[in-house]
């Protein structure tokens, strides 16, 4: 059922002269997720509020309630045709009168990791883009059939809207920077392996698929209601500097479960590194940082490796926010291995010394869908030097592109020799000692 609404929704988007691609049907149609997905939370805790002989004070006001401006009903449940706005009355209400209130919650003294901030954020960032009132009121009579109560619902409407996340990533204008392959981000967890009661963080999170994963592998290994609760109260943590990325990821993380999910809208290279504090720090770190950027000369002092390389700077970020003890693993362009630049040096010769790079994982072309660049895995461990790497390299006998993906059985002998760090056809280990002392050249071989 959900998944003909979902394609209901977008047969509505593409006849709307205001959302021409994938990306604005992603962008558009998380707002209206979310709301009604609050709706349904509100309901959820005002229920479980009488069932306790307690009351709820609802967080959105009544007249900007879901079931009073989008699909209006009446006490037994039926819409109220007399209630409902359509054409430009409706787009003037969300533009002139809900956006600004929803906006309003963002204010001084709120804390991010709350639900009022994630609302001001989200509406202080986004416009309704959909050009006429009669296309919003047809996707909002869709969005009202779906609900957000049980996990069989939750499951089902997470498993569509990465679909969608999925497509946008294959959609041009730089998607693929949303979507990191779901099979690569979850062998990445399972070698990782993050712990229940550790913190996990992802400073440059786009859709928070790894958050989203992590979540995923470690709810099933909680056994009580201790364990749920910091699951979801201080265990995920994340930053995102794009206004739709942050949107998207704050949406997958409530559909995959996580209620308030702790996401920073914030530039994460903006931190001076020289003001990180020990309580700023994390026990596993999973990133995918954007490749190929560059940053500004003011943004670089914040680091002591100087270059404009985007993801360069993040390494070095997650490095230093990485707990002693504390494992990560990250995906980078295979040239960091070999550069010969001043920054590739230090920065490699900085990994090498202040943690343990026990793996490195190889992957061939192809993985990210029109990257058109070559990527390695770092696995390593803060607070102790290398003393020996692990190599493998993934040879696959088809090329990898749209129409044949990566897949988990591709990486199943990779996680199968990744504990003994056993040497094959495709693994061998080099020791640090037999490096270029001045170059660290990394260079798989």
């Amino acid at each position: 059922m959900f998944e003909q609404v979902f394609k209901n929704i977008d047969d509505h988007f593409r006849k709307d002269a205001g959302c021409s691609n994938e990306l604005d049907y992603v962008e558009q149609s998380s707002w209206i997720l979310f709301l009604k997905y609050l709706d349904d939370l509100e309901n959820t805790r005002t229920m479980t509020a009488e069932l306790n002989g307690t009351v709820y004070t609802p967080i959105i006001a009544d007249e900007y309630r879901w079931t009073t401006w989008a699909v209006p009903k009446n006490e037994d449940g039926a819409i109220d045709e007399h209630r409902l706005q359509t054409g430009n009355d409706l787009i003037d209400f969300v533009r002139s009168r809900l956006f600004p209130y929803l906006k309003g919650f963002k204010q001084d003294g709120v804390a991010f990791d709350t639900i009022q901030y994630k609302i001001g954020e989200i509406f202080g960032e986004l416009q309704c883009k959909l050009g006429s009132g009669y296309t919003l009121r047809d996707i909002l009579n869709e969005v009202d059939a779906l609900h957000f109560q049980t996990s069989e619902e939750k499951h089902e409407m997470t498993h569509l809207y990465e679909s969608r996340i999925h497509r946008m990533g294959n959609a041009g204008r730089n998607g693929g920077e949303y979507y990191t392959p779901r099979p690569l981000i979850r062998t990445m967890v399972k070698v990782v392996a993050p712990e229940i009661g550790k913190t996990v963080y992802d400073g440059a999170c786009g859709s928070a698929g790894f958050l989203c994963e992590a979540f995923k592998y470690m709810e099933t290994k909680a056994k009580t209601i201790e364990e749920r609760q910091t699951l979801q109260d201080s265990t995920f943590f994340g930053k995102e500097k794009k206004s739709l990325a942050y949107i998207i990821g704050i949406m997958n993380m409530i559909l995959h479960g996580v209620e308030a999910p702790n996401l920073q809208h914030t530039n994460t290279l903006a931190e001076n590194l020289a003001d990180v504090r020990e309580s700023d720090k994390f026990d596993f770190i999973l990133a995918n940082p954007p490749f190929g950027g560059k940053e500004r000369a003011e943004v670089q002092q914040n680091f002591s490796i100087k270059t404009g390389e985007t993801a360069y700077l993040f390494l070095e970020h997650f490095v230093k926010h990485l707990r002693a003890g504390g494992r990560a693993g990250i995906i980078i362009k295979n040239t960091f291995l070999s550069n010969d630049d001043t920054a590739s040096r230090a920065l490699r010769r900085k990994l090498l010394t202040e943690c343990n790079l026990h793996a490195v994982l190889d992957l061939p072309g192809g993985v990210f869908t029109g990257a058109g660049v070559k990527t390695v895995v770092l696995f390593f461990e803060k607070g102790v030097p290398t003393e020996k790497v692990w190599f493998y390299q993934l040879n696959l006998e088809r090329n990898l592109g749209k129409t044949n993906p990566l897949t988990e059985d591709d990486l199943a002998e990779f996680v199968r020799l990744y504990p003994m760090q056993a040497e094959s056809e495709n693994s061998w280990s080099v020791n640090v000692g037999d490096l270029n002392q001045e170059t660290f050249d990394l260079t798989v071989k």
